[in-house]
């Protein structure tokens, strides 16, 4: 029967044949990545809800932490790539804030901020490192997997969904940046307008560069 089954291939395709059959099946992320990942997660979740409260997890990024044990253990693209295109690029800007301040002592951002002050506890502050872990497993998931095009419009759904929700909670945090760029609310227009503004921002401006960046690395997978 294997026999017959390598005759029905010609010989030109059945090497290309083989890899992309391997490409797909089941159980192709590492297993200690998943487990080590989902253990990372199972710490950092009920801190955060005690610490913060359950507004927290509002934030695209920790929704994106959630999201990618999900992902990782579904092996699914779809899921990924929504999630690298909702935060890669707000990783990328609070990781050069980071290690910007870290290594050289340079104000690029405030996002990353709170990592050196030092009312929060070093532990706390410390949990916040997986927005170093994060982007490097959605890269490696999609280097495995590939980049499902559908990420964008799945993440602008996403993003429509919760930034009203973020700003109908009123939370004390400015989560996802619903009132403003910046901890203060912003004064110079009206709060609903300027919310509005914020559900094209993120689509048009972080999500759409993202989205084609993605495609042309991980598309052809």
């Amino acid at each position: 029967m294997q026999a017959s089954l390598r005759l029905a291939v010609p010989a030109s395709q059945r090497h290309g044949a083989s890899r992309t059959y391997t490409q797909t099946m089941p159980g192709e992320l590492e297993l200690w990545v998943k487990v080590a990942y989902t253990l990372l997660v199972a710490l950092i979740l009920p801190v955060y809800f005690v610490h913060y409260g359950p507004a927290n997890f509002l934030w695209f990024s920790d929704i994106a932490l959630v999201v990618t044990a999900v992902a990782l253990w579904l092996e699914s693209r779809l899921l990924a790539s929504t999630m690298a295109v909702a935060v890669l690029l707000p990783e990328l800007l609070w990781n050069v804030s980071f290690f910007g301040r870290l290594v050289a002592g340079m104000h690029i951002s405030d996002l990353a901020a709170y990592m050196f002050d030092p009312k929060l506890p070093r532990f706390l502050r410390a949990l916040s490192l997986f927005h170093v872990i994060l982007p490097i497993v959605l890269l490696w998931m999609l280097h495995e997997l590939g980049y499902d095009s559908r990420a964008w419009f799945l993440q602008t759904v996403l993003a429509w969904v919760v930034l009203p929700t973020t700003y109908a909670l009123k939370p004390k945090e400015n989560i996802n940046w619903v009132f403003g760029l910046g901890e203060k609310p912003q004064r110079r227009m009206h709060p609903r307008l300027y919310l509005a503004l914020l559900m094209l921002l993120f689509p048009l401006c972080i999500y759409l560069p993202t989205h084609v960046a993605l495609e042309a690395l991980f598309g052809g997978r």
